[in-house]
């Protein structure tokens, strides 16, 4: 067996234009397709990512996300030090978080950093390229409408994967469809806003400086109300953090009945990522509705 040291100690060099002496390397996180791990190094840590497929953009587009993130908010994004292919491996390097005590305002300085964000925008839903959220395909064809976006490139395609690897049957398939002539008029008009596109509480972190770190975006211009419902889905965010954003950017009367229909995105997501589990809060939403 190939000892990852060595490949670390190479991504290093590459990277760097010398040796850098490798003192430990710790496991993060593998999933089925990625891999992460904290590199202990005489000059510091770094975050490195990789997966080991032969033709994969999945760490450019995260590259490309992040820096898009970097451009439009003051919240602390890790730092991209160097991406691309070695051998068999893609890589991405990041700057390593060191975590630390949450600042007195740490949620009021999380909510004022996504409002920024949100404030960027563009003429279209959608964004110049298509991306991943998680490991999956995430199409971003740009579309003036929001119902029809996320109609199209959001739910439509989840759903179609969801039957192809038969976690749900063809009944479900149709009547989930039915829902889409419903969504029209339910979101309000608003301009499209630039999206985190995957902001759960396992992607914000207590840097060493009590300040929020924003990683693993999904990003693309969407309705803003996504951020915010995601946000809620597995837990929820300090009610301070909802409470500062209603204050710097409300949102229109209605969202908490609004929330579980932009939910649906996510929960198709995990559907497809980790099985029949989250089924059951997919048909709750879609039996409030058909």
């Amino acid at each position: 067996m190939v000892d990852p040291s060595l490949l670390y100690e190479r991504i290093l060099f590459e990277t760097f234009g010398k040796q850098i002496p490798l003192n430990g390397a710790q496991l993060i996180a593998a999933g089925n397709m990625n891999q992460a791990v904290c590199l202990e190094t005489a000059g510091g840590n770094y975050f490195l990512k990789t997966n080991h497929l032969e033709e994969s953009d999945v760490f450019l587009k995260e590259k490309q996300g992040l820096e898009l993130l970097q451009k439009n908010t003051s919240l602390h994004i890790p730092a991209i030090i160097n991406w691309g292919r070695m051998e068999d491996t893609n890589y991405l390097l990041l700057e390593w978080i060191p975590a630390g005590p949450p600042k007195k305002r740490y949620w009021q300085k999380l909510a004022d950093g996504l409002a920024e964000l949100h404030i960027a925008t563009q003429q279209s839903f959608g964004w110049d390229a298509a991306n991943y959220i998680s490991i999956l395909p995430q199409n971003n064809t740009p579309t003036t409408n929001w119902e029809t976006f996320y109609i199209q490139e959001r739910l439509e395609p989840m759903l179609q994967r969801a039957y192809f690897h038969q976690l749900i049957d063809e009944g479900f398939m149709k009547k989930f469809r039915l829902l889409y002539p419903k969504i029209e008029g339910i979101f309000p008009k608003e301009k499209p806003a630039l999206l985190h596109g995957d902001l759960w509480s396992g992607n914000v972190l207590v840097n060493a400086s009590g300040s929020p770190s924003l990683i693993d975006p999904a990003v693309y211009f969407g309705h803003r109300e996504m951020d915010i419902a995601f946000s809620k889905l597995f837990g929820g965010f300090a009610a301070s953090f909802y409470e500062t954003y209603q204050e710097v950017f409300p949102m229109e009367p209605g969202f908490e009945a609004r929330k579980e229909l932009y939910n649906l995105y996510p929960l198709l997501v995990h559907l497809n990522l980790f099985g029949t589990g989250y089924l059951a809060g997919i048909k709750r939403t879609i039996s409030r509705y058909i």
